[in-house]
């Protein structure tokens, strides 16, 4: 074996190492995508320079694929250990959420290896061994966009498997006699408002929910087939989109008895295009309910209440004493929690104390009042549920460290539960932090939110640090143009910088760090 032919296999060795990575890091991506090639490819478009390292690999690829030599094996191979040594720290640094080994990622790595291997075999065939290096080369150059490919392929099995899946979960649903489904959805809330249904309902009902986030299709559909019991009563289904059709999509499986819709806003914008065809989608429960449903309304929703007219006696909550329907009112904060009298349509009234802190977790708590109540709870049999309410992860849940609460808001920023969050900060008597990196799927007014962001933040907190640059920014514009010292503001790379500085600012006081998002790994 000449020098050549072991420079050649010390290559290939290390393309396999090399390409191994990259195609791992591209799933990984592609899976947060929700594997849907249209928002992959908006995606690469945003993000490519992440992966530029591959460009160079690709001419070398094409290199040694016309001129296959030892010079050019040897810079094969710098190349990939350097790809390695990138994408080994790609790998680590994306820990948010991981990548999930579902059957479904397992079906794209053996279809993806297939095409690769049959490439390879057939290259060593009909053309030379020596072809093989620049051919993974290119082979690996290409994986950014192999998935789509992959997609494409499996799309037919995919669909079946699929359609297995939701078959069984509708057949179980019609074997639990008496079970009411209830639908949830909402720009923001919906996860609150099912968490919270679940404690006022459980000691009535046996109760399912969709955990956690479950709220796709897929989600709704696992929960049913692994979960779904037959002496389950109701089954609370938390339904999520991002594009329009979703909740129709998802209403078509468990055709819901009743619906709540928590909220319309501007989130996900970058799918949505425009907020009729949010506020459009999210009416697609109300569209899939039966005529003698119950259908519960967020009456301090301008966007929910513009459409509500088209319904037939839809239940509204408010936070708010004005209006019909559920009302909040005589409202009293404190860092204890809060205090409210909940009136119903019929007069009836009822005090209530929970643990939640902030005005906009009353309206939320009204809501699920509202229907626990139209489930044929008395309104005083909730007052002890209410009480019990616990926060919900990640949702302005409070966590004592010492001399410092963290309130962590980092499950998903938007533009109305991102103001709530900074006015809740404001009413705590202490050091004031906030830590954000801004908020994203906004579309083309991502700039503008953000920068309203920043106007608002100005006037609730005492410290803000912004984590990253890319969409930061508008925030920090908008911070300075509202008064906000900048000697107040900094920017850092990662969180924990971030959290290392608060931690050591020494004003007197105790400390409130609010963790105001956390963008996933794709961002």
């Amino acid at each position: 074996m000449n020098a050549t032919s072991i420079l050649m296999i010390i290559t290939l060795a290390a393309e396999v190492a090399a390409g191994l990575l990259v195609a791992r890091y591209n799933l990984h991506m592609f899976q947060l995508m929700g594997y849907k090639n249209m928002e992959h490819v908006g995606w690469l478009k945003k993000n490519w320079k992440k992966q530029a390292l591959l460009i160079p690999n690709l001419i070398l690829g094409l290199l040694a694929l016309f001129l296959p030599s030892i010079p050019v094996y040897v810079i094969l191979i710098l190349m990939n250990l350097i790809l390695c040594k990138y994408y080994g720290y790609l790998r680590k640094a994306n820990t948010k959420k991981k990548l999930v080994y579902t059957m479904r990622v397992r079906r794209q790595v053996a279809t993806n290896a297939v095409i690769n291997l049959l490439v390879l075999v057939l290259v060593g065939i009909f053309l030379d061994l020596k072809f093989l290096p620049g051919t993974f080369a290119i082979l690996i150059s290409l994986q950014f966009c192999m998935l789509l490919v992959v997609n494409l392929i499996n799309r037919p099995g995919e669909l079946m498997i699929t359609n297995h899946f939701i078959h069984d979960a509708q057949r179980m649903l019609k074997e639990v006699p008496g079970l009411t489904i209830i639908g949830v959805t909402g720009s923001f809330g919906k996860t609150s408002v099912k968490y919270y249904l679940q404690t006022l309902l459980q000691d009535h009902f046996n109760v399912l929910i969709t955990p956690e986030s479950y709220n796709t299709p897929m989600g709704v559909v696992k929960t049913i087939r692994e979960s779904l019991k037959s002496t389950h009563e109701i089954f609370v289904c938390e339904m999520g989109a991002r594009h329009v059709g979703d909740i129709k999509e998802i209403c078509d499986i468990v055709h819901p008895d009743h619906g709540v819709i928590t909220s319309i806003g501007p989130q996900h914008l970058e799918t949505f295009f425009n907020m009729d065809n949010i506020v459009n989608t999210k009416y697609e429960l109300a569209d899939a309910l039966p005529e003698d449903s119950m259908l519960f309304l967020n009456g301090d929703n301008d966007y929910v209440v513009g459409n509500a007219n088209k319904y037939k006696n839809p239940i509204f909550y408010r936070s708010q004493s004005q209006g019909e329907g559920y009302k909040a009112s005589d409202i009293s904060l404190s860092q204890l929690g809060t205090e409210f009298v909940v009136t119903t349509p019929e007069g009836q009234s009822e005090k209530f104390q929970m643990r939640l802190v902030g005005e906009h977790n009353v309206i939320n708590v009204v809501g699920a009042i509202a229907i626990a109540h139209k489930m044929g709870i008395d309104l005083k049999d909730l007052r002890v549920p209410v009480r019990r309410i616990q926060p919900v992860a990640h949702r302005l849940q409070m966590i004592e460290r010492g001399n410092v609460t963290i309130i962590d808001d980092a499950y998903n920023s938007n533009p109305v539960g991102s103001k709530a969050a900074v006015e809740t900060l404001a009413m705590f008597d202490g050091v004031r932090i906030m830590i954000t990196p801004g908020m994203v799927e906004l579309g083309k007014e991502e700039e503008e939110y953000n920068y309203k962001f920043g106007g608002y933040a100005a006037k609730c907190c005492d410290y803000v640090l912004l984590v990253g640059k890319k969409h930061t920014e508008p925030i920090k514009k908008g911070l300075l143009d509202g008064g906000f010292p900048q000697e107040k503001c900094h920017v850092y790379d990662v969180l924990e910088d971030a959290l290392s500085f608060a931690y050591s600012i020494k004003d007197e006081g105790h400390k409130f760090i609010l963790l105001e998002n956390d963008l996933p790994d794709n961002y």
